[in-house]
């Protein structure tokens, strides 16, 4: 299958700020569900302060989801979320069944690879690290289309 050149190119140049905001959006969804764990908002019982594993996921999901969607330490904050999530996956839902739709497991499994993809895609455009001056906040994606590949 063909593809066209001139709408490769239109979205080639559009991917650092879909990412920006997929990574925003990521942030803001697992920095709600870590804010629902840790003080009860959003129609949930908090969890005891101190219960394991719970209460610690609910403080690593706050802080590293606000992390993520402010593009500070992303790639870190996102290593470690996909990792949390991953031992989430594991130890609280394989047991009930092979696939996450059977086990209760979507969240995890999508909020897992939603952050490994921002581990090795970067954070994309709107971070705040690329506007105190680190430099790694906006870099351009390379790929297929943009002008080191030609």
């Amino acid at each position: 299958m063909t593809t066209n050149p001139r709408l490769d190119d239109w979205l080639t140049t559009r991917r650092p700020f879909v990412l920006g905001l997929f990574r925003m959006v990521l942030g803001l969804l697992f920095a709600s569900e870590g804010a629902a764990t840790v003080f009860g908002v959003l129609d949930r019982k908090a969890s005891p302060t101190g219960d394991w594993p719970f209460w610690y996921a609910g403080v690593i999901e706050l802080v590293c989801g606000v992390l993520v969607l402010l593009g500070v330490a992303t790639r870190s904050a996102a290593f470690i979320s996909s990792g949390i999530m991953a031992f989430a996956y594991f130890t609280e839902h394989q047991q009930d069944g092979l696939f996450p739709l059977q086990n209760g497991g979507l969240a995890p499994v999508l909020f897992c690879w939603g952050f490994l993809l921002i581990v090795f895609s970067g954070p994309g455009a709107f971070a705040l690290a690329g506007l105190v001056g680190r430099g790694s906040g906006a870099r351009p994606v390379a790929g297929p289309m943009t002008e080191q590949a030609r």
